[in-house]
């Protein structure tokens, strides 16, 4: 589903709007809607291209963060005042595919906003302690059924997106574990390392460095292949045909604002992605590049709220 496209690959017809016409169609400073922390990667993300975006569009673009239940205070925000076509928001998966539905938020995202651009994928670990045997995805599989309820995975929470790949490679292959939520990355990582239990589910960059260091083993990444940051490192889809579990971020607008704002600002986002100074940095944050049309983007966006709203109601977590 996903279709990765390195920056240095970005075709010209999709970064070279013309530039009068873009400067025509904002004719203020646009707010880009940040629903987390400064310094959450969204952020991090929002701010990279910044510089780049303002230079095509010829308007300032002021980042806003309005973190808050798991987003719904930032969406909130991006749906207040006209709806111009000068606000939009930054969007991970987690915000626009999942909390959605576990929170019973009261508004309906894909009823009040619009796919804009796609920026980024990214990759989760699975990690074990080097006490477990298992060092592939068959093995560990074969391995928990073998030894019922031996494997204790933690996650950074119930419902979350790291615990949520887990429970899809549950359904898909019988895999046995007891899920111990956290309510953070970092006591996890201390956790699997320390024995207290044996699997982490979490950030590639967080838990890769441990594996190289041997004091965790990289089971796989939740891709259908493998990635060119950790060519060594085995994907879930090569154990489990069609398996797909990748993180995403990307902008969204108000449903119904002006046309040309959406393609103006997808072609910015575009340009920006395919400067070699912002793919550098991007390759230092553990992200896979992501470009193309809004149109493709919205594939996305609705495959995945499909996938993880089914697999939600199946565990029952869309009633908390």
């Amino acid at each position: 589903m996903y279709k990765l496209i390195r920056a240095a690959a970005v075709t010209a017809a999709l970064c070279s709007m013309a530039v009068g016409a873009v400067a025509q169609t904002f004719t203020k400073p646009i707010r880009v809607i940040v629903p987390y922390p400064a310094g959450d990667l969204g952020d991090v993300i929002s701010r990279l291209l910044q510089p780049s975006m303002q230079e095509s569009l010829g308007q300032p673009i002021v980042i806003e963060n309005r973190p808050g239940a798991s987003g719904l205070l930032g969406l909130q925000s991006a749906l207040q005042g006209p709806n111009d076509g000068h606000t939009f928001v930054m969007g991970q998966m987690g915000s626009m595919a999942v909390a959605p539905i576990t929170n019973k938020q009261p508004i309906d995202v894909r009823a009040e906003f619009v796919p804009v651009a796609m920026a980024y994928s990214n990759y989760l670990l699975l990690a074990a302690n080097p006490s477990v045997p298992a060092k592939t995805i068959a093995e560990l599989v074969a391995y928990s059924k073998a030894n019922p309820g031996k494997l204790r995975l933690g996650s950074n929470g119930e419902g979350g997106f790291p615990h949520l790949s887990m429970e899809l490679l549950q359904e898909r292959t019988g895999m046995d574990f007891i899920h111990v939520p956290y309510k953070g990355n970092n006591q996890v990582m201390t956790d699997v390392m320390g024995g207290q239990i044996e699997l982490a589910i979490g950030s590639f960059t967080t838990l890769y460095p441990h594996a190289q260091s041997g004091k965790l083993t990289a089971i796989a990444m939740t891709g259908k292949s493998r990635s060119a940051f950790a060519p060594a490192v085995a994907s879930f889809g090569e154990g489990v045909p069609g398996y797909e579990a990748l993180g995403w971020f990307g902008f969204f607008g108000r449903k119904g604002a002006p046309p040309a704002t959406i393609t103006a600002f997808n072609a910015a986002v575009n340009t920006a992605l395919a400067k070699p100074d912002i793919a550098q940095k991007t390759q230092a944050l553990g992200l896979d590049t992501v470009a193309g049309t809004p149109a493709q983007f919205g594939a996305i966006w609705m495959n995945d709220y499909d996938k993880w709203s089914k697999l939600l109601r199946t565990l029952k977590l869309d009633a908390k």
